[in-house]
């Protein structure tokens, strides 16, 4: 349920007061309706039926993204192959790419800031997205992304919504 529904709905909910007693605006069968969507709805950002992260894309799609240099910034991987909580997989010497076992555990790793579905609940778009598009204050390898219509920011934000 998209935020704005919910809060909308919560509202609805605390100013009818429980429903079919004396000063409420909503009917019993909403007010029921209403309690029960709140009840059923996803805590922390997470989708309902959250989408799977496919590993294809991923590899296809993602994964290039982390060697890709961009003017006055490192590559990410040059920052995420050693001391980072988001750690990648360090290449072989001489090599332009991860194998499949290598690629799987980047996969793995990157799981892991990602929330299915939520783009803007995902540390790996919040990160390096400028503050000002909603991204947080601080990234320490600087901010790869001025809006988030940048081309790696969507392409990592429909890998988090299940691009396929």
């Amino acid at each position: 349920m998209a935020r704005a529904a919910m809060f909308a709905l919560i509202a609805a909910v605390a100013l009818a007061g429980p429903a079919g007693t004396a000063g409420s605006d909503l009917p019993p069968k909403a007010a029921d309706a209403a309690s029960a969507a709140l009840d059923a709805a996803p805590i922390s950002g997470q989708a309902a039926n959250p989408p799977v992260l496919d590993y294809d894309f991923f590899v296809k799609r993602v994964q290039p993204i982390f060697l890709s240099k961009r003017k006055g910034l490192a590559r990410c991987y040059v920052c995420h192959s050693q001391a980072t909580n988001f750690r990648l997989q360090r290449l072989a010497t001489g090599a332009s790419a991860w194998s499949e076992a290598e690629s799987r555990l980047n996969f793995d790793a990157t799981k892991r800031f990602a929330v299915p579905g939520d783009p803007m609940e995902s540390r790996l778009v919040t990160m390096p997205l400028e503050s000002s598009a909603g991204g947080i204050a601080f990234h320490p390898g600087g901010k790869h992304w001025v809006t988030r219509e940048d081309t790696d920011c969507k392409t990592i934000s429909a890998w988090v919504m299940g691009a396929k």
